[in-house]
């Protein structure tokens, strides 16, 4: 393999971007972020997990089907490199899921939850998940159609971080040096309104996301992305950082434990802040524009009147652009670690919604 890459290296043009990350942004040393269960679930007990999940998750007559999954993950991570660089660490991941299928006399609905940890014994409990799984399909029964209007629009936590994972495209180096983002020369400049603000935290215990270094080897610290509305960072590799005449600040290959920080607004009185809105909670569609900032996607969710959640809804696209759309962000305080990328719950007053 190593001759086959030595040959390679004779007939591949020369970049001068193309180098190994300075020997002083190494990691040096790791830390134990308690990343590795050495726990095998057996599959005699996946298959009664399973069972238990399918049982709670079909309890419902309403539910026509289920499909549910557990997997097992274990990885020894070790890099080297020619400036003597040569360190690794172990993780692991249990990840179980659900999916269900809704139906009754006006309609069929399908909806999922899931549980992925590090350690086995963090999974959620099987009836709980399939419990969960299962509500949130059902009521999405029966849903709604409703006509275009400007309205505020309600994020639900597993949506609102995929706002954020496009913020984080945004943000990347390569789009950043290809000039193909609408974030291009933004530093220290405010995109978001005054109360939010942005960490990414490699070092968190237990994190879905966390690592000691990123692909190259340099070394991670926490990074306050956003401060108080201010975009202060870039997340830089070695190859688009030179490109940019900026250090790397060990983000190759992408964020670790990337969120917004919690708001201060109580998740009913988010709920109560308009007299109507929507509540989404699926999107369809990738219509994020990371050149443009343009947003667009088929969606579906409630509509919330005075603080209650009604009937669901369907059918409609929501509509409207980042530049915007960061600056009427409001977030609840309900923010909670089940992914690599979290949110709190989101509301953006004034977003364009295509309905019937």
């Amino acid at each position: 393999m190593i001759e086959k890459c030595v040959e390679t290296t004779k007939h591949t043009p020369e970049d001068e971007f193309n180098a190994l990350p300075d020997k002083d942004l190494l990691a040096t040393e790791i830390k134990d972020l308690n990343l590795y269960d050495e726990s095998h679930f057996e599959n005699e007990k996946k298959i009664e997990y399973l069972k238990r999940l399918e049982d709670s998750a079909s309890s419902n007559d309403k539910i026509i089907n289920t499909e549910s999954s557990f997997s097992e993950y274990k990885s020894n991570f070790i890099l080297a490199n020619s400036h003597g660089f040569s360190k690794g660490y172990k993780s692991s991941s249990f990840t179980a899921s659900s999916v269900t299928v809704a139906k009754d006399e006006k309609s069929m609905q399908r909806d999922y939850e899931f549980s992925s940890r590090c350690h086995l014994k963090d999974i959620k409990n099987a009836e709980d998940l399939g419990m969960m799984a299962a509500d949130q399909t059902i009521r999405k029964l029966n849903p709604k159609k409703i006509g275009s209007k400007k309205i505020s629009i309600i994020f639900d936590k597993r949506i609102a971080k995929g706002l954020l994972n496009t913020f984080a495209s945004a943000i990347s180096s390569s789009a950043i040096s290809r000039g193909t983002s609408f974030l291009k020369d933004k530093i220290n400049q405010k995109i978001f309104s005054n109360n939010i603000s942005i960490f990414d935290k490699p070092d968190l215990l237990k994190g879905v996301g966390s690592r000691n270094f990123d692909s190259e080897g340099v070394k991670t610290d926490t990074l306050k992305l956003v401060d108080n509305g201010l975009l202060k960072h870039y997340l830089i590799d070695t190859y688009n950082g030179k490109k940019l005449n900026l250090k790397s600040n060990g983000r190759c290959g992408g964020t670790s434990n990337l969120y917004f920080e919690n708001g201060n607004i109580e998740y009913k009185d988010l709920l109560n802040s308009s007299p109507k809105s929507l509540y989404i909670t699926e999107t369809i569609g990738h219509g994020s524009n990371i050149v443009t900032g343009d947003y667009s996607v088929g969606a579906t969710g409630f509509l919330v009147e005075n603080g209650k959640i009604n009937h669901p809804i369907n059918e409609i696209t929501i509509a409207g652009n980042f530049k915007d759309m960061f600056q009427n962000i409001t977030l609840a305080n309900d923010l909670e670690f089940e992914y690599s990328t979290n949110s709190p719950t989101m509301l953006i007053e004034g977003m364009v919604v295509a309905g019937k």
